[in-house]
């Protein structure tokens, strides 16, 4: 949420090269904890964060990753997307998809004119169970 109560949204272009990924799982990290995720879901965000990511680095035909981090409070949503080779779709039954499916609401990938994105959503809860 931004400083006036409002949804929010961020935007996020990195190079698609493995030095860089620590970017976007920073990004979320600080977003989720800004909105009221407890620790664990920060940790399980960031890491389906990398996971997505790490799907689309060595598939990005243009050299370029872009997030999109969508704050609507409970919620928290991001898009990772990079243009593909004509037909590519992540495997969704390797362990990167498993994990990234196992860590948060909800995963999905689609295309739309060369580019896939891959959304993961999250929403933050009241508590933390220690």
């Amino acid at each position: 949420m931004s400083s006036t109560g409002r949804a929010a949204e961020v935007r996020l272009s990195i190079p698609a090269d493995g030095a860089y990924i620590a970017v976007p799982r920073a990004v979320v990290g600080n977003l989720a904890a800004r909105n009221d995720f407890t620790v664990d879901a920060i940790d399980d965000l960031r890491i389906a964060v990398d996971e997505a990511c790490a799907l689309l680095l060595p598939e990005a035909a243009d050299g370029v990753l872009d997030c999109v981090f969508e704050i609507e409070p409970p919620q928290l949503t991001v898009r990772a997307s990079a243009l593909v080779r004509s037909g590519w779709m992540p495997d969704t039954d390797s362990f990167g998809w498993t994990v990234l499916t196992a860590l948060v609401e909800s995963a999905a990938a689609e295309t739309n004119d060369g580019r896939l994105t891959i959304t993961v959503t999250a929403t933050a809860t009241a508590t933390e169970t220690l």
